[in-house]
């Protein structure tokens, strides 16, 4: 197979692919979108630290002088949202904005979030059992994280059903050569989500409450403090960025169950191997199956030179698989101890709401696990038509009757 990330074959199974790649091309020119493809694990996780490479080229050339066009202006509205988040740019205003979101955004807040998150995964599986199952994306993975990031950030339970959308059409502009209509769908989710949040600040601002908007509005450090520009940008990265990867966690993770049997039953038998168990998860099917870099300056790239003004595309999904990296790779193993995944990424744009994913993970695969012990499927899922993120259309289940209450164990 080769890399085809517009078929849906290799969509569905990227791993034959990656694995010629790994053996034969581990750094190659993708002549389609114009990318230089980075398949090893040693390479990928080298570049993700490299300070040669970044997310954005902006703070040191221009579209012209990196050989690109300038974005038509109807994506005004995309870039200026991305551009004033912490995942677009680079030092200092990266280390800026990730040092003052982090004083709001604490490793202690997350952990307190812990038991809020139990309730509302409870409350979702409870209700899913209840029905006898469904579509588990749908109406557990999906509404979990949504419900969280709504709560964090204090938007009004009347308003919740409006983040979803504004989500996935934004995340469709990171898909490789997206088309034109998805780039204009994304710009006007940008625009419409960046007022709302607008919006929303200014009310925080005047009658702050216990919510984290509240809080990046009147973080300050050092007299720095956000702008409202970078604060609309933050909210839409922690709902983008925790929401997509939760969701697609855990209803890729449900399938590689399913085909696995031996490993679920091994889980069921062991709820204490739930930690391991979605960091291999994460690993052995990562819906961020790839990430962008720009190159500075000249590097060299598991002995390949990649000129300055080129676009990396370091493959997650690949490196996932290194068997430089993990015994037998191909294989689920729920109790895999040495597990160096880069489904958060490394460096400095390491994932800054990581803690409070493996949390959401955690509580709903362990909700799951306790309130239908029996769950099976139903219907052999499809794939989305995405491969950058990676995810089902839906996971179809049958829970059987309820074994316990899932919110109270």
């Amino acid at each position: 197979m080769v890399f085809d990330p517009w078929s849906p074959e290799f969509v569905a199974h990227p791993y034959d692919a990656y694995r010629e790649l790994r053996d034969s091309a581990p750094v190659s020119f993708f002549e389609p979108t114009g990318q230089w493809l980075v398949a090893r694990h040693r390479d990928v996780n080298a570049a993700l630290r490299d300070r040669r490479l970044g997310r954005s080229y902006l703070h040191v050339a221009t579209h012209e002088e990196f050989g690109r066009e300038p974005e038509p202006a109807f994506q005004e509205p995309f870039w200026r949202v991305t551009r004033a988040g912490m995942l677009d740019v680079e030092p200092p205003v990266h280390t800026r904005l990730r040092r003052l979101v982090s004083r709001a955004f604490t490793p202690r807040m997350v952990e307190e979030l812990r038991p809020r998150v139990r309730r509302i995964a409870g409350g979702l599986v409870d209700a899913f059992v209840a029905r006898g199952g469904g579509d588990l994306i749908a109406e557990v993975a999906e509404p979990l994280p949504v419900t969280v990031i709504a709560e964090m950030l204090g938007i009004p339970p009347a308003d919740r059903h409006l983040l979803r959308p504004w989500s996935a059409d934004i995340c469709g502009m990171y898909e490789l050569n997206p088309p034109v209509e998805t780039q204009h769908r994304a710009a006007r989710a940008a625009e419409e989500f960046a007022g709302y949040l607008r919006s929303l600040a200014a009310e925080r601002r005047r009658e702050p409450g216990d919510d984290l908007i509240s809080a990046l509005a009147r973080v300050v450090d050092e007299g720095d403090r956000l702008t409202e520009d970078e604060l609309v940008g933050t909210c839409v990265l922690l709902l983008n960025a925790g929401h997509e990867a939760t969701v697609n966690v855990t209803g890729n993770g449900w399938w590689s169950l399913f085909r696995n049997p031996g490993e679920l039953a091994r889980l069921r038998a062991d709820p204490a191997l739930l930690p391991r168990a979605v960091e291999e998860l994460m690993r052995w099917d990562t819906p961020l199956q790839l990430f962008e870099r720009w190159v500075f300056e000249d590097v060299e790239i598991g002995g390949v030179r990649v000129p300055r003004g080129a676009e990396v595309a370091l493959l997650f999904g690949s490196a996932n698989r290194d068997p430089e990296v993990f015994a037998e790779p191909d294989r689920l193993d729920l109790g895999r101890v040495d597990n160096p995944h880069i489904s958060f990424g490394a460096g400095i744009h390491y994932c800054l709401g990581a803690p409070l994913a493996r949390i959401e993970l955690i509580e709903s695969f362990g909700a799951l696990l306790r309130a239908a012990p029996e769950m099976e499927l139903v219907e052999e899922p499809s794939w989305a038509p995405n491969y950058v993120i990676r995810g089902l259309t839906s996971l179809k289940v049958a829970t059987g009757r309820p074994a316990v209450s899932a919110a109270t164990g």
